[in-house]
Parts: C-alpha cells; sequence; structure tokens
C-alpha cells in the first residue's frame, strides 16, 4: 500500500510539473512569431554575407565595439549571425537552419504538435552535416562553403579512410537519404520516367486542342508539388491526449487553415531579398529571360519568322581592386609569431622554487587578543573611546582597524604613535588615519612571528598566472595576505630605495624572476648594470636568451662605470630608432606596433622589426652618481621621460637616498617608488615625500606607491641557489646565436688619431660642414638629425670637421666650437684646401 501511495504521489507531481510547463495558445503564438522573424533575419543576414562577408569578416569579433562599422543589411549583429554560422559553423548548409526555424515558427503559429517535426529536423540535421563535410573539400578555394565545421569533420573522417573513402561514405549517405526520406527505388524510378513521358504527351495534346496561352507566376493559388502536399497529408492528422477532454485540432480544421493560404508577414519572397550585384566582379550570373506565356506548338514557326525584340546589352566591368597584402600574408601564413626562433623553449617549471612555509599564515589568538587589550587601554587613558576594533593578521604585520566614537579627532590618535609603541613593546608601529575608502583608523603591529612569503607561493598564485598584463610583476603579499602583481608598463618606471641589508637586491632577484616565470626571450630583454659586481652574475647564464648588451663587448652583465656610460648611451639611440620605426608605422607605442607588425601590414624591407621590451636594471645607483654624476644621470633621465612608449623600463636600486643621488630630475620621472626600511624620517620622505619608511620592520618589508596611496607589502624571498636552478634550467635550452645587441655608441673624445687625407673623406664632408658653419653648433646630433645619417658616421665625420680645422676640439657635455663664421668663408678655406 505504501509503494502505491509513492507511485501515486510521483504520477501526481508529474502531471502537474508537466502542466506547469505547457504553454497556452498565445504563449505559443509569440514563440512562433519569434522564430519566424528570426528565420527571416538568418535569410536576410546570410544572404547579405555573400555580398558584404568580405569586409565584414574582420569585424565580426566586435559585437560590442559602438565605432565598429560592417556592412550587413542587419547590421553588427547579422553580420556577427553571419559569420557564426557561416565560416564558423556548417557553411552554406547552414541555410537549411532557416527551414527548421521557420517551420518550429509555423507549426507554433498554428497550435500544431510539435512532435511530428521529428522526423522532418533529423533529416534536415543530417543533410546539413553531410552537406558541410562533402563541401570541406573545396575548403581551399572557398572556405565559406563547408565552414570550420565541415572541413575540420572532412579532416577527421579522412585521417581514418582517405579522401576516396570519404567521398565514397558521403554518396552512401546520399543514398541513405534518398530511400528513406524520398522513398527511392529502382520500380519508383521507371513510374517516375513513365509518367513524366505520359505528362509531356498530355500537355503537347492539350496545348494543340486548346491554345490559349497561360501565364506563368502570376496566379497565386499555384499547384502544390509533392513535397508539399505530403507535408499537407501530414498537418490534417487528428490527434488527442488521452488525459484532457477535447480534441486538440479536427481533421476539417486543419485542412481548411491549410488550403485557406492566408496572406501572413511570415511567407518570404525570395524573389524580392535577392540583392543588386553593384559589382559585377564579385558575383556572375548568366542572364536568364523571363517566360512570358507559353506558346503552343502549332504557332511555334510563326513566331520564329518575327523579329525578335529581347535585346541583351553588355554592362562594362568595374575594376578589381587589388587584393590586401597584408590580409593574404595573413590567410597564407598566419600572424608573424616572434616566438618561432625559439619555439621548443619551456617556461622553468615552479618546482624551481623552493617553499619555506608549509600551513600558512600561523595566527596566535592570545597575541591578537593582548595587542588588542593594550590599544584598546593606551586610547582610553588619553579619553579616546573605540566602538568598533577588527583585526586583519598578514605575513609580518598585523592590521588593527579601529573605529573612534563620535567627537575624536585624528591627529589625537596620530600623535600617540609613541604610546602605543611603548604599550606594546613592539618595534615599528605605524598608524594610518584614516585607512582610504575605508572610514577606519588602522594601527600596523609587527607580529612576534613573522611568517616569510615563499616566490614559489607568490608565481604559483592564480593572481599572477592569470595576469593579463605585459610585463606582469609579482612583489609579494600584502596585509590581507593577497599576492601583489603590478605591471611594469604601467609604472612605468621602478625607483627603489632603502637601508643596506633590507632586501633590496632580493627584490630585484624577485621582479627578474617573476618575467622569467610569464615571458618568452623574444619578448623581453634585460640590461644589468652591476656596480657590486656580485649580485646579478648568476644572470650570466642566460646571456643568450634574454640578455642585451653592446656590440664587441665581452659580459652581458656591466660593471664599469665606463661601460654604463656607453650602454646608457646606446639606450638612447634605440630609444631614438625605435620612435623613427613607430612614426612610419603610424602608431602611438610598443604594443600597437607589434600588433601591426604580426598582422604583416609593416614591411621588414624597411627596417622594421619586432620590437622586444627592454628593462634596465641598475643594483646600485649611488655609486654611479658618484663616479660619472651628470654622464649618467643624463641618459637616465631622457630614457624616464621618453622611453615608455617604446618599451624601455627603468628600475632603479640605491641604498643611499640622499637627495644628491635621488635628484629632483629622476624623482620626477619615477612616480612608482619602493621603500624598504630606512634609517630616518628624511630619508623616507626623500623617496616617498611622505613617512613611514623608518617604522618598517626590515627582511624584505616594503611600502610601494604609484602616485596615490602607499601599500604596504612582503616581498618575497627568492633565494641565490633558486635563481641559479632557475637560470641553469633555461641556459640549458637552444638559445639564440648571441645576445640581443644593442646600437654601438662611439663617445666623442679627442682626436689624437684624427684622419686628415682628404682623399679618405666621406662624401657628404662637404654637406656636414655646411650644416655645422650655418647652425654654428659642432655636434654629432646635428649631424645625424640633419643628414638623417647614423650615428658612427656622423662621429667620424665629426672627427674629420675637427681634422681639416672647421669646428674645435671634444669639450665634454658642451658642443664643439665652430671655427668657420660663415658660408663664404668656409667655401674659399675648402678651396685653398684642395688648391694646396
Amino acid at each position: 500500500m505504501a509503494k502505491k501511495s509513492n507511485e501515486t504521489t510521483a504520477n501526481t507531481t508529474t502531471e502537474k510539473v508537466s502542466k506547469s510547463w505547457k504553454l497556452n495558445r498565445q504563449q505559443k503564438f509569440a514563440i512562433g512569431v519569434l522564430f519566424v522573424l528570426f528565420a527571416a533575419t538568418l535569410l536576410l543576414s546570410f544572404v547579405s554575407y555573400f555580398i558584404t562577408g568580405n569586409f565584414d569578416q574582420s569585424h565580426a569579433g566586435e559585437f560590442l565595439d559602438r565605432n565598429a562599422t560592417v556592412d550587413n543589411w542587419l547590421g553588427k549583429f547579422g553580420a556577427y549571425l553571419a559569420h557564426f554560422f557561416m565560416y564558423s559553423g556548417f557553411g552554406v548548409a547552414s541555410f537549411l537552419f532557416i527551414r527548421v526555424i521557420f517551420m518550429i515558427g509555423a507549426y507554433l503559429i498554428l497550435d500544431m504538435v510539435l512532435g511530428k517535426l521529428k522526423k522532418t529536423l533529423f533529416w534536415d540535421f543530417y543533410i546539413i552535416i553531410v552537406l558541410s563535410i562533402l563541401l570541406g573539400f573545396f575548403w581551399d578555394f572557398i572556405p565559406q562553403l563547408s565552414g570550420v565545421v565541415g572541413y575540420e569533420m572532412n579532416l577527421f573522417v579522412q585521417d581514418y579512410i582517405g579522401k576516396i573513402g570519404t567521398l565514397f561514405t558521403l554518396i552512401f549517405a546520399v543514398i541513405l537519404f534518398l530511400i528513406f526520406k524520398i522513398n527511392l527505388s529502382p520500380d519508383g524510378i521507371k513510374n517516375f520516367f513513365e509518367k513524366s513521358n505520359a505528362k509531356i504527351t498530355d500537355e503537347f495534346k492539350s496545348a494543340e486542342n486548346n491554345p490559349i496561352p497561360t501565364s506563368i507566376g502570376t496566379n497565386e493559388e499555384d499547384e502544390l508539388t509533392a513535397e508539399e502536399e505530403a507535408e499537407l497529408a501530414n498537418f490534417s492528422i487528428t490527434e488527442t491526449h488521452p488525459k484532457d477532454d477535447f480534441i486538440i485540432r479536427e481533421d476539417e480544421e486543419a485542412i481548411s487553415k491549410i488550403e485557406m493560404k492566408p496572406t501572413s508577414t511570415f511567407e518570404i519572397n525570395k524573389e524580392d531579398l535577392k540583392p543588386t550585384i553593384a559589382n559585377a566582379s564579385e558575383l556572375s550570373l548568366e542572364p536568364k529571360p523571363k517566360v512570358e506565356e507559353v506558346i503552343p506548338m502549332a504557332t511555334t514557326n510563326a513566331v520564329e519568322e518575327e523579329p525578335s525584340d529581347f535585346v541583351v546589352e553588355k554592362m562594362v566591368e568595374e575594376e578589381v581592386m587589388e587584393e590586401n597584402l597584408a590580409a593574404r600574408l595573413v590567410q597564407d601564413f598566419g600572424e608573424f609569431d616572434p616566438t618561432l626562433d625559439l619555439s621548443n623553449y619551456q617556461m622553468p617549471p615552479i618546482d624551481l622554487l623552493k617553499e619555506y612555509t608549509s600551513g600558512g599564515i600561523t595566527i596566535d589568538q592570545n597575541e591578537l587578543e593582548n595587542n588588542k587589550n593594550r590599544i584598546v587601554e593606551t586610547l582610553r587613558n588619553y579619553s579616546i573611546g573605540i566602538s568598533q576594533i577588527k583585526a586583519t593578521v598578514g605575513p609580518t604585520v598585523t592590521l588593527y582597524e579601529i573605529v573612534p566614537d563620535a567627537g575624536i579627532r585624528i591627529s589625537k590618535i596620530k600623535n600617540l604613535e609613541d604610546d602605543i609603541a611603548l604599550s606594546l613593546a613592539a618595534l615599528g608601529i605605524r598608524i594610518i588615519a584614516p585607512i582610504p575608502g575605508k572610514g577606519t583608523i588602522g594601527i600596523e603591529v609587527p607580529n612576534n612571528k613573522p611568517t616569510m612569503v615563499a616566490m614559489k607561493s607568490v608565481i604559483a598564485s592564480p593572481k599572477f598566472q592569470q595576469a593579463e598584463m605585459e610585463l606582469p610583476i609579482a612583489l609579494g603579499k600584502t596585509i590581507s595576505n593577497e599576492t601583489f602583481v603590478v605591471d611594469l608598463t604601467k609604472m612605468p618606471h621602478l625607483l627603489m630605495a632603502g637601508a643596506t641589508g633590507q632586501g633590496k637586491s632580493v627584490g630585484l632577484n624577485a621582479i627578474l624572476t617573476s618575467l622569467l616565470y610569464k615571458k618568452h626571450p623574444a619578448e623581453v630583454k634585460f640590461v644589468l648594470v652591476d656596480p657590486k659586481k656580485v649580485e646579478l652574475t648568476l644572470f650570466n647564464k642566460i646571456e643568450r636568451h634574454y640578455l642585451a648588451k653592446l656590440p664587441d663587448d665581452g659580459d652581458a652583465i656591466i660593471t664599469d662605470n665606463t661601460k654604463v656610460i656607453h650602454t646608457l648611451n646606446s639606450l638612447c639611440i634605440e630609444m631614438d630608432n625605435r620612435y623613427s620605426l613607430l612614426k612610419d608605422a603610424m602608431v602611438r607605442n610598443i604594443k600597437e606596433y607589434n600588433d601591426k607588425f604580426k598582422q604583416r601590414k609593416l614591411n621588414p624591407e624597411n627596417g622594421h622589426r619586432y620590437l622586444p621590451y627592454i628593462v634596465l636594471v641598475v643594483d646600485e645607483f649611488a655609486d654611479l652618481i658618484m663616479t660619472a654624476g651628470k654622464e649618467v644621470e643624463t641618459p637616465i633621465a631622457r630614457l624616464a621621460q621618453l622611453a615608455r612608449a617604446i618599451g624601455i623600463h627603468l628600475i632603479i636600486a640605491t641604498q643611499r637616498p640622499s637627495v644628491n643621488v635621488i635628484t629632483g630630475m629622476i624623482k620626477a620621472n619615477f612616480p612608482a617608488r619602493i621603500a624598504f626600511r630606512v634609517m630616518s624620517k628624511i630619508d623616507s620622505r626623500t623617496i616617498l615625500d611622505a613617512g613611514g619608511a623608518d617604522q618598517l620592520i626590515g627582511r624584505g618589508d616594503l611600502l610601494y606607491t604609484n602616485g596615490n596611496d602607499m601599500v604596504r607589502v612582503q616581498c618575497a624571498f627568492v633565494d641565490t641557489p633558486e635563481v641559479e636552478k632557475i637560470c641553469d634550467f633555461i641556459g640549458s635550452q637552444k638559445a639564440y646565436a648571441n645576445a640581443y645587441l644593442l646600437p654601438e655608441y662611439v663617445g666623442e673624445e679627442s682626436g689624437m688619431t684624427l684622419d686628415i687625407d682628404i682623399s679618405e673623406r666621406d662624401s657628404l664632408f662637404r654637406d656636414a660642414a655646411e650644416v655645422i658653419v650655418t647652425a654654428q653648433q659642432g655636434s654629432a646630433s646635428l649631424i645625424q638629425r640633419k643628414l638623417k645619417l647614423g650615428y658612427n658616421r656622423a662621429g667620424r665625420i665629426i672627427d674629420q670637421l675637427e681634422a681639416a680645422g672647421i669646428v674645435g676640439p671634444f669639450e665634454g657635455s658642451k658642443a664643439r666650437s665652430v671655427l668657420i663664421p660663415d658660408l663664404s668663408s668656409l667655401e674659399q678655406f675648402l678651396n685653398n684646401e684642395q688648391n694646396n
């Protein structure tokens, strides 16, 4: 009994659910109208695709971009639908989807049972698949015939049975369709031809007996084809439901509705939808004269004798536009891939890094409770009430957020920084009053047992692995234990400072490790300057993969200050050369330039090339300033001001954050700054323009700012053996023939072995002399700009001008003095020189 009651309850529930999902007459009509209109939409978009598809195909992916323009009759939506069905889908066979959707809509409008469409829908989808696979043989000529789906299915079948086997299989599939759908049989074929011959004979006899011409295509009640009669036969089936008290539709009602053929907006006149071809080169159609009337055989000879007034006028074809070379190259060879030179390069695995902590952050509830009580008690002693307090535990610091009572001044709490540090017996209490965006006051208290942040946990975090940045850098973790990832291209340059031993070198290694784990050697190059000679030497092993250096230079790691000056000036030349390339390509930044180059719109024969990012890393900037001074500061300031757009980014670290090292020129061009622990508030203000760096606790504890609010981060720790393993893994793989070579730089030095032989002078010597005398300024850069020369050739010409006595000797940063006052004196001077 219990089982029967359960079954009865289940059946009742099923009936209720089915009734709740049953559509009423109005809902079916509305959905049917939607399907029919959508079928008309597909028809218009498909027809328009064959006319405007070549232009719209490149914009089909920009469906949400309002600025994109397309020529499809239905706009961007039509272009998207046509591209999706015709190119990415089943090709020409997608026209059958229009029939499927229209039939479903018509059935819903007429309130007919959709179950009758099962067989029709099955054979429609069957033909879609078979036709798309068959047209896949013509993918190389017209991809739109089969679409991507048909082409891939064709290739899949060919992989197992070959082309001939695939063709035989498709022929068999067509025969199956003819047998089971059209009921094709040998006897049927025989009867068909017998009936056709008999019908033709009857028509000729009737034409002889009744010579009245019959108009074709003017009567709306034309005779139905055999297929339409079969479909009408299906419509007239009476179907009842045993659970309903009424008949869904009587035979007479269905037949009457179908035979009446009421004029409806859902009947599409395909003749009206045929587009007018404006360009004869797009689609060639043979003229098909319209048959006006059927002429009886008895009058055929008389008609032939009469002169025909049917005139075929030949239209002049328009000129065919040449195909876009870049588009054709991309279609033939694909986009340019800069990584193909090292196509087998593998990124270093995460297992090379060491995991220093296994259980994450350790939370000591007693420590949190004691610190909270001491903070509340200290503030209460100064008559400061707290309405709310919350703690956020980080790897090295815990942030206590307090909400003071109404009427309490923030400055009163900020002045108690030393008192709170005394009560907590902690080093480095930092008060943030107020916390931006929260409306609370933050008190940062160091943990008694800080947790080390391993580089492995930062690199393996989803935030870094899924970062869609050009140059992502994983610095460490914030107070809320979130991985802190920034983009170097958005900074665009980084200034790091802090006292010795507080984590600057580890921070540089963390930055370089982040880029090594994310970027291919073809995408980024490093210029490493290490005056201490021991910090960055491990990266020598990846010289031919990632490093850049001057031509004919020994080590890629620069340790000599003289080479540093040459390298910085060489980067300035590289910057100028890149800006010239951007100007010729008519783009604004390196990303747009590389995208254009990948699309093969820039010709390498014109000097264009793929531009990798260049990252200049200086480990100890103060030592360079002491030894070289302005000769280093000037090119670095110039790079910081201009090099952002062409992909050269600077990372400068120093342990002496004084105003004579970090000058105003440097600070103005380095908005992104990292401050490790310093010894005084003056140094903190020199780096950050604000206090707080003197309250850090060291060992990688840092403050990061990029012109806005400061973020406290615990820098990730990467040890020397880890860096060595990464460099060994990269260095053991196939590399480029040489390191990335920077432009050659020749310094302006006083010529002791100057060329004084007139016969060996440059062909542009006279032109350069006229430029120098006219401008009354002797410099190689002037000759380089005016005569469009390279720096090396301009340097040789300036040496020849000095040997000839036209310009004076080298005077450091000043321009050379010009010894000839005007052009007439120059002409006389050169003539005298030739006569002698």
